[in-house]
């Protein structure tokens, strides 16, 4: 008996090539579906295996962190140290302050140090989800995380920072001196090295939505408006300081990063076909 090509399979080499071509590799993964289904207990055994290597990869950059404390605790503290009336210092109060700072300064250093690490367990728990053509954008999706999460703490640091410690220090006086303790001195610090360390993510969210097609250029226009407005809100929420000069500080830069991400959503975006009018 003759073996006959299975029907499905015939008219699949058959068919002509009629497929939108928005985006070819949606179409391959159609039958090549790797992301397989998983349980809601697989999904908690994955995002527990993935917290585990985090948290080892951040014990290894806070070890790292601690060899270099020295340095890294006077690259913090000099730029208070220099805004402060001629000789004054900052102070604790409490004997383990100190040393709790120290603690402090080498937890933020090793996170960032460990950070294209973390990024990596970030990315292993989501790419069981995606397609075979989405997994390609692992190592653009930890560069981008991790250069974007370093540029928004060197930002914190070198400029927001400066701007609102240098407005609290303004208010001394000949009859007020300001005698700042380091705890929350550094809390203040800490709170917008994390802050802008989160939002400047919002270029590498928008491209990887937008390759997903899940956003796009033109939405983010639209809702330009309503963007700022949450941007404005979060940045008041954030700031230290009530007299508006954090929240500019720390809006403004995440305002620009927005309109960026408009630029890659349009340009990395899925290209929809346009389809034919009929006639």
């Amino acid at each position: 008996m003759a073996l006959v090509p299975f029907p499905k399979n015939q008219a699949a080499r058959t068919a002509p090539d009629d497929d939108p071509d928005w985006d070819r590799d949606d179409q391959d993964d159609l039958d090549d579906d790797s992301g397989a289904r998983m349980s809601f207990l697989e999904h908690l055994d994955e995002l527990r295996k993935r917290l585990i290597w985090a948290v080892v990869s951040l014990a290894g950059g806070v070890g790292i962190a601690l060899v270099f404390i020295g340095q890294l605790f006077d690259f913090i503290m000099r730029p208070m140290q220099q805004l402060l009336p001629a000789g004054q210092t900052l102070i604790y109060t409490d004997p383990s302050e100190a040393f709790i700072l120290q603690i402090k300064i080498a937890l933020i250093a090793g996170l960032l140090i460990a950070s294209p690490l973390v990024f990596l367990q970030v990315w292993l728990f989501i790419a069981p989800g995606l397609y075979s053509h989405e997994k390609k954008w692992a190592i653009p999706f930890i560069a981008m995380s991790t250069l974007f999460f370093v540029a928004g703490a060197a930002f914190a640091h070198f400029v927001v920072f400066p701007i609102v410690w240098r407005f609290f220090v303004g208010f001394t006086t000949d009859y007020l001196t300001f005698m700042p303790r380091v705890e929350p001195a550094f809390e203040m610090y800490l709170r917008l090295i994390l802050a802008l360390g989160i939002t400047f993510q919002l270029p590498t969210l928008v491209l990887f939505l937008a390759r997903m097609g899940m956003i796009t250029a033109g939405f983010m226009i639209r809702h330009i408006k309503f963007a700022v407005l949450l941007i404005a809100i979060a940045a008041a929420i954030l700031s230290p300081d009530g007299g508006g000069v954090g929240m500019f500080a720390m809006g403004g830069p995440v305002i620009l990063l927005y309109i960026f991400s408009i630029g890659l959503a349009w340009a990395f975006g899925k290209k929809r076909a346009i389809e034919p009018e009929d006639s």
